[in-house]
């Protein structure tokens, strides 16, 4: 059986309100069979703050309309996060009907994909029964927030790879209090995103059971 497709895009820095536009569409497109296979966007963001469609904001610790970086809320599940450039960011575009219509089995994907990611560099991933993400040593280096429409996904993870975790002191991540926030820099000093990135496309493509193929960016 010949793997499907995944059109494989990484166009560095990108701003966030741009990305989730681009989902959006691309979502549109899949849902309306005019997109020849999945997608995924690998990216990072500057700076910003996003919070899932039904977040708390008490989990801010700052009023929304006086954050020092921009604040969306979006249709993605979970609580606030905090994405900056050294935060390799994921937004698989997936029709589940072609893999699997169970929104537990790709959450657990998701973090299969992290868990092998972090093998690589001999660095043990767990989970936290009840909680979505990735931990090392207890502190949370992979978050995960999703939306499924007919059966399409958009929004995905985020991998703390070597960020300025200052960001993250603004808000309760994922509204979880007594868990911190961390990064591989921490555990792999040096690691940089772009030796993350090709470890990640093929973890990626070994667990979906698919065949990435580059395209060049011209969404812009």
């Amino acid at each position: 059986m010949t793997a499907r497709v995944c059109y494989l895009h990484q166009p560095g820095l990108v701003a966030y309100a741009e990305a989730w536009a681009w989902q959006q569409q691309l979502v549109k497109r899949v849902q309306s069979s005019q997109y020849p296979g999945d997608v995924l966007l690998l990216l990072e963001h500057p700076p910003v703050y996003t919070l899932g469609k039904g977040a708390d904001t008490s989990f801010l610790r700052f009023k929304p309309d006086q954050s020092p970086y921009a604040v969306y809320r979006v249709e993605r599940g979970g609580e606030v996060t905090f994405h900056c450039p050294g935060q390799l960011v994921g937004y698989p575009i997936l029709d589940l009907r072609y893999h699997r219509q169970d929104l537990h089995w790709y959450l657990r994907q998701l973090e299969q994909v992290l868990i092998d990611t972090l093998k690589h560099y001999h660095l043990v991933g767990e989970r936290i029964p009840g909680l979505t993400g990735v931990w090392l040593d207890g502190v949370k280096v992979g978050a995960i927030g999703i939306k499924v429409s007919r059966w399409v996904t958009m929004h995905g993870f985020a991998l703390n790879i070597c960020p300025d975790l200052s960001g993250f002191h603004r808000i309760i991540p994922c509204g979880i209090t007594d868990r911190p926030v961390g990064s591989l820099t921490q555990f792999c000093p040096g690691i940089t995103v772009a030796s993350v990135q090709s470890v990640l496309i093929d973890a990626f493509a070994r667990v979906f059971s698919l065949t990435l193929q580059t395209v060049a960016d011209q969404y812009r």
